[in-house]
């Protein structure tokens, strides 16, 4: 993303953690049936092969861990006093921009999650913003506080 002249930024907003935390809790999970194999093999491994196939699982498992860390941080929302530039990382070496100009933005929604959304852990949504001829639309999901998103970029129009 390049500046353009005169261009500042304003706000830089990332994925909210609580949807990750969810993400990791079902890798865990979905780790779990290879150790459990592992176990039921104990005998017919020696205790060298055993501990090495328990190092190479959790070595895996931390490399997926880690790819899946760096493709959600990565997406960001980077609004600045003339455009809301989307940046989303689809895999470590492939990614898409949007951006929409302030004056060409049509309608913006936000979507929470009802009155969970009062509990700042549970604040995330998307949002959608599009421009006037509907060519450019944006979806940043897991936004935290959309509602609060929404409502700068509105001020950003009006001024």
């Amino acid at each position: 993303m390049n500046l353009r002249e005169g261009e500042q930024i304003l706000k830089i907003y990332h994925h909210h953690p609580t949807p990750f935390v969810i993400q990791l809790l079902a890798l865990m999970l979905g780790i779990f049936p290879f150790f459990l194999i592992l176990f039921w093999m104990q005998g017919l491994l020696s205790s060298f092969w055993y501990v090495m196939s328990h190092i190479i699982v959790f070595l895996v498992f931390i490399l997926v861990i880690t790819y899946f860390s760096l493709v959600f941080w990565l997406d960001k929302l980077v609004v600045t006093n003339q455009r809301v530039v989307f940046i989303n990382w689809r895999t470590l070496t492939f990614k898409d921009e949007s951006e929409a100009f302030l004056n060409d933005i049509q309608d913006i929604q936000s979507y929470e999650r009802g009155i969970f959304s009062y509990f700042r852990v549970f604040d995330y949504g998307r949002i959608i913003i599009e421009t006037a001829s509907s060519h450019t639309t944006i979806l940043f999901s897991d936004a935290p506080d959309p509602e609060g998103i929404r409502q700068i970029i509105y001020h950003l129009r009006q001024q």
